[in-house]
């Protein structure tokens, strides 16, 4: 689509949200840090933006018929990666019997012989196996934690068996092409730091082509006791469930998750980083204390274009019911209001995609933070304005929906071209072309209490970039 479309079609093509056109396998293979260290991107150079899901007992939960739903679901919704747990410290008896033998991570619970492709035969680790197989089918890689933080809290795996226990799962899973590995798992990295240490030099030994991270406890970062570690590849953060109000630890960022992102942004070296756990869709606000107000989808993507656009190269998405896989006959924690496959419906889910095609839409890899482009003060909290920019073009989101005043002159071209873009469901609106100078106030189209955020994009008008997100 380019700007010699005639406006009445023009503008009638830009009001199809994006959500109706069908959904398209995407690419596995390979994925490498960027050569500036701040994205990843695919051997060929091409970018891959992390478009992650929460899934933690994707794989002992679930059967295969409610894992083709679920990852059919996701297909279509245009994720590109699932966080999934593939041990337990509370082992459950899954769906294809228990992963390890006599509750030892060092007796895998494989069956000899087994048929993975046939009903009654399969163990735990078929199951896995075809799992990860299923993902790769339709795009998807899977973001594999080894274990969750309480196997090593616990003491089920030490220095000496965690490294012993990833080196099995590297040799069985380190030649499917859609894998990340993710150490953590909700826990501190001071906490056993000497097993994460070894089980993180033993994974990277022995595979060395996958990229490794680690997720870390809430209001933590992983590039607090790890960033200078060779293992790890790219930084995560947990900006955690609180409010502004709830979150009284020292040094306290509440619900400014784009300060995780700027902290890290200024180490050396360079290594790209993500917010791996936001507030997720219908939990309590806090978390623990179910009389609470309930995150909400506007709320979601609040936290995904306030850290991308302080320079993550991706983000995760999280519901309640779905990360835990909450469904009839087991016991949800954090008062789930919904099962999981009627939470694949809920509506911050589907709005992910928005941000990635609006990335995508642009040239990727010359992305900064922009904060200076702004001609006023910038706002706090709610109000905070997040801004990103490449060369010929920039991308300012507001929240609450105030106007924003753009330093003009920055870009590239003598003419930028403005529109304002929709996260709620991927839609563009002209918003004009100016002369590229001076200091402009751009005012969101009229909204209601519901949908109050609005991206800002202006390109510099000669470069004929598509409508936003196309």
């Amino acid at each position: 689509m380019s700007f010699l479309v005639p406006r009445a079609l023009f503008a009638a093509v830009l009001l199809i949200p994006a959500a109706a056109q069908p959904a398209v396998p995407g690419r596995v293979g390979r994925i490498q840090v960027s050569a500036n260290g701040r994205f990843l991107e695919y051997t060929d150079r091409t970018p891959f933006f992390w478009q992650g899901d929460t899934a933690w007992r994707l794989f002992d939960r679930l059967t295969r018929e409610e894992v083709t739903r679920y990852l059919d679901d996701r297909q279509a919704k245009g994720f590109n990666v699932i966080q999934a747990v593939a041990l337990h410290a509370r082992v459950l008896q899954p769906p294809y019997g228990a992963p390890l033998l006599d509750n030892d991570p060092l007796r895998p619970n494989v069956t000899p012989g087994s048929d993975p492709g046939k009903p009654g035969e399969y163990d735990y680790w078929d199951h896995v196996d075809w799992i990860v197989g299923q993902a790769a089918k339709r795009g998807i890689y899977i973001a594999m934690l080894p274990c969750w933080g309480n196997v090593v809290n616990t003491g089920m795996l030490n220095a000496e068996t965690g490294p012993r226990y990833v080196r099995w799962l590297a040799q069985r899973y380190g030649s499917r092409p859609n894998i990340f590995w993710v150490l953590g798992g909700d826990t501190r990295g001071d906490r056993n730091g000497d097993v994460w240490r070894a089980m993180g030099r033993a994974l990277k030994e022995a595979d060395p082509v996958h990229l490794i991270s680690y997720h870390p406890f809430g209001r933590t970062q992983s590039s607090q006791w790890f960033h200078n570690e060779p293992w790890l590849d790219f930084n995560m953060f947990q900006s955690g469930h609180r409010r502004y109000d709830q979150d009284t630890d020292p040094g306290a960022k509440g619900e400014d998750n784009w300060r995780y992102v700027a902290e890290e942004y200024a180490l050396s070296p360079a290594k790209p980083t993500l917010d791996a756990e936001p507030s997720y869709e219908n939990i309590p606000q806090g978390l623990h204390d179910t009389t609470q107000p309930y995150w909400s989808d506007a709320h979601v993507r609040r936290y995904a274009y306030w850290s991308v656009f302080a320079g993550a190269c991706g983000h995760t998405y999280g519901d309640n019911a779905i990360q835990q896989m909450y469904q009839p006959g087991t016991a949800g924690a954090f008062g789930p209001r919904n099962y999981w496959f009627e939470a694949i419906h809920d509506p911050g889910s589907g709005q992910m995609q928005y941000l990635k095609r609006l990335m995508l839409s642009r040239p990727y890899f010359e992305r900064v933070p922009a904060q200076d482009v702004l001609a006023s003060p910038n706002g706090a909290r709610y109000d905070y304005i997040a801004v990103t920019r490449g060369r010929g073009y920039l991308f300012a989101y507001t929240f609450t929906g105030a106007p924003i005043a753009i330093r003009l002159g920055i870009l590239s071209g003598k003419r930028v071209h403005a529109w304002w873009y929709s996260p709620r469901d991927g839609t563009a609106r002209d918003a004009g072309t100016f002369a590229n100078t001076g200091t402009r106030t751009f005012s969101p189209p009229q909204h209601s209490e519901e949908e109050r955020d609005w991206v800002l994009v202006i390109d510099d008008a000669s470069q004929h970039y598509p409508a936003p997100g196309r």
